[in-house]
């Protein structure tokens, strides 16, 4: 079972000179950094920040640009290179802090900001942004029929919001009929905000959904982006599936193995694409499982 852990809470400068909030799990262990999907916060990885830091881990769990409690970014640059660029400053001020270079598990929008920005830095200049890298039902290529039932979910009430908590969560409800309904609301309210008119709107500036059709509005060069990307992976790296999964099909899975010869891969039954919150233990096995003599490779050199 999880211990409660009572994170700290520290900021990072991004790219763009926003402000990037942080909770931190443990406080000497090798860093490695959680970024969320989009749409979501940097609270999705609580339970998985908290396993982190009891394994020895210092678990950093951020809220990217423009979600949650880090800056909307002024002029609306919210494209996966923005978010990449987030990624390898939060990465080189966590190795300056640490001594180590951090690793990143990246869920959705998240793997995607990873994956490019540690394929980018190797491209460029020939040695590793991270130490490891764990992409969280996420590929080059994907379903865009899934990711349309994604945004959709996200443009439903991205306007107009919620008259009340209660009225998110039956929304919430109506799209994941799959996963039991939390006895609070609680959780569910830090990805929220209570805007000026009195309603609640979901915690992520509208303007990151205006120029996505699909995952960007040139499909063909973002594949062509992430797919150099994956060939430039050369540090240790885990693919985790969600076995319902509405995005990533085993035929992606299969490119992706082709692409990253190296790599891992889990698939975790029984869930859809937000894989920790659907099957968060099973999840956490399979990142600790991985993360696990990595840590103790890298503590026997230091």
């Amino acid at each position: 079972m999880t211990k409660h852990v009572t994170p700290d809470k520290t900021t990072f400068t991004g790219a763009s000179g926003n402000t990037l909030v942080s909770d931190v799990f443990g406080d000497r262990g090798v860093p490695v950094i959680l970024l969320h999907g989009g749409g979501q916060t940097r609270h999705a990885w609580r339970a998985t920040a908290a396993q982190l830091a009891q394994r020895g881990w210092t678990a950093y769990a951020i809220d990217q640009r423009g979600h949650g409690e880090s800056a909307w970014v002024d002029n609306g640059a919210y494209t996966f290179e923005d978010f990449a660029q987030d990624v390898k400053a939060v990465a080189a001020e966590l190795a300056r802090r640490a001594g180590h270079k951090p690793a990143a598990i990246g869920a959705s929008l998240g793997g995607i900001s990873s994956m490019l920005a540690e394929g980018e830095t190797m491209r460029d200049t020939g040695k590793n942004l991270l130490s490891s890298i764990v992409l969280v039902d996420i590929t080059p290529r994907v379903d865009y029929e899934g990711v349309a039932k994604v945004q959709g979910f996200m443009r439903a009430h991205a306007k107009e919001g919620f008259a009340t908590v209660e009225e998110a969560a039956d929304a919430v409800a109506e799209y994941l009929p799959h996963r039991p309904r939390p006895k609070s609301n609680e959780g569910l309210k830090k990805n929220l905000r209570l805007s000026p008119d009195g309603r609640w709107r979901w915690h992520w500036d509208p303007r990151f959904m205006d120029s996505r059709k699909g995952f960007d509005p040139d499909r063909e060069r973002m594949e062509q982006m992430l797919l150099g990307a994956a060939r430039n992976l050369k540090i240790p790296t885990l693919l985790v599936r969600g076995g319902s999964s509405e995005l990533v099909q085993e035929a992606h899975v299969q490119e992706f193995r082709e692409l990253v010869p190296h790599a891992k891969y889990v698939d975790v039954g029984g869930a859809r694409h937000m894989v920790a919150g659907d099957q968060n233990d099973d999840f956490a096995s399979a990142v600790l499982d991985f993360l696990g003599g990595l840590h103790q490779s890298i503590a026997t050199k230091s």
